[in-house]
């Protein structure tokens, strides 16, 4: 197999089909699943770059369903406010993750997981815009609390010492795995019960 063919066949070939599609279609996740993901799961992790060096970085977040955007904050400067400002194209994974899968074949062990990775770009938010997505980002986390009652309004000087970002969705694509058992092989001895309970 010449390099150039190495990580390709016929469920993914980048050189034909977009690179950021779910490779096996069987296990694709439909764009309501994905948005039920991104409402349940409460981390991500952002994927940057700075030249040639890939950062992945974890953060709170929130999906905007109305204007179909991400929402999260960082620190004012840093990491990751260098590389978007220097490569503002990103990728945000977010995963649920159940059982480890038992196989009496070792590269079947398996584990159940739902998965989807946002593709887009990174937008620093400013002023007003900025403090609506952070309201938006807290009440998230804790609907029932609102500003200038359970917390103080997000002030001036407060937006001054963050970094709020809006994450424009391009393109997105999920998968899911969530069988009930791995599968097993018929050239070697199966797993006694215990290894499924």
């Amino acid at each position: 197999m010449k390099p150039s063919e190495l990580g390709q066949n016929p469920f993914y070939d980048p050189q034909n089909n977009p690179p950021t599609r779910a490779r096996r279609p069987r296990n694709a996740l439909s764009d309501e699943r994905i948005r039920e993901l991104l409402a349940q799961i409460s981390t991500a992790h952002i994927g940057t770059r700075w030249d040639e060096q890939p950062f992945v970085i974890p953060t709170n977040f929130w999906y905007d369903v109305q204007t179909h955007r991400i929402v999260f904050h960082s620190n004012a400067v840093g990491r990751l406010r260098a590389n978007s400002e220097h490569h503002p194209k990103v990728c945000l994974e977010v995963s649920e993750m159940g059982r480890f899968l038992p196989s009496n074949d070792p590269l079947e062990v398996s584990v159940q997981y739902r998965s989807a990775v946002v593709f887009g770009t990174l937008r620093l938010l400013e002023g007003e815009e900025a403090r609506q997505a952070l309201y938006g980002l807290v009440q998230r986390y804790f609907p029932q609390m609102q500003p200038g009652r359970e917390y103080r309004p997000i002030t001036d000087a407060d937006l001054e010492r963050t970094s709020t970002y809006e994450l424009t969705i391009s393109e997105w694509s999920g998968k899911e795995n969530w069988e009930e058992k791995a599968i097993q092989s018929e050239e070697w001895p199966a797993l006694e019960e215990h290894w499924f309970q």
